[in-house]
């Protein structure tokens, strides 16, 4: 089975997707799942990810190798971004596999969900953050000393995050849980 997760733009989000997906496979009970980042057409930001043009020429090029297209972008605090991704999977998803996650707010929130905090941090605020990236994420990595790792830290933190999948499905629910619950349905 081969997974093409795209995200809105790989250039960093790759970093936490590709371990993300990979663990949850294997949690799922798909081991030899193979996930792979969609580099090609990168879609440069969420709002080419939620144009159908995008997204066709995503399928165009991968729908004869794919078995299941996961759309991956965050919300950024707008309140109709789920009703958007609705839409496209109803476009895409009608001969092929085709889920749509929204991350909230940012990807990078699922893999603090999957870390240990500082003690000073309460997940209710981190969840509630729209700015999760600069207001959270950021600090965590320089705190740890992996800012100027690959991916501002993304790599190191992706990496340590993905072995607690539980806990980020417990601690995201709304979006991860979700998506975890529906990728168990069509396996």
């Amino acid at each position: 089975m081969t997974v093409l997760v795209i995200p809105e733009d790989p250039r960093k989000d790759h970093y936490i997707l590709e371990p993300l997906f990979r663990r949850l496979f294997k949690n799922l009970g798909k081991p030899r799942a193979h996930v792979e980042i969609c580099w090609d057409p990168s879609l440069g930001g969420v709002s080419e990810a939620l144009k159908s043009k995008r997204i066709q020429e995503v399928i165009d090029l991968y729908d004869w190798s794919t078995s299941i297209f996961i759309l991956c972008v965050d919300r950024d605090g707008v309140e109709g971004r789920r009703q958007s991704l609705d839409r496209i999977e109803y476009e895409f998803g009608q001969e092929r596999t085709f889920v749509a996650a929204c991350a909230w707010e940012e990807i990078e929130t699922w893999a603090l969900a999957g870390l240990d905090l500082p003690a000073k941090w309460s997940w209710a605020d981190v969840r509630a953050e729209i700015h999760v990236k600069e207001t959270y994420f950021d600090i965590l990595a320089k705190q740890r000393g992996v800012a100027d790792e690959p991916g501002g830290g993304r790599k190191t933190l992706g990496e340590e995050a993905t072995r607690h999948i539980p806990k980020i499905r417990q601690r995201c629910r709304e979006d991860f849980d979700a998506l975890a619950r529906r990728l168990k349905a069509v396996i």
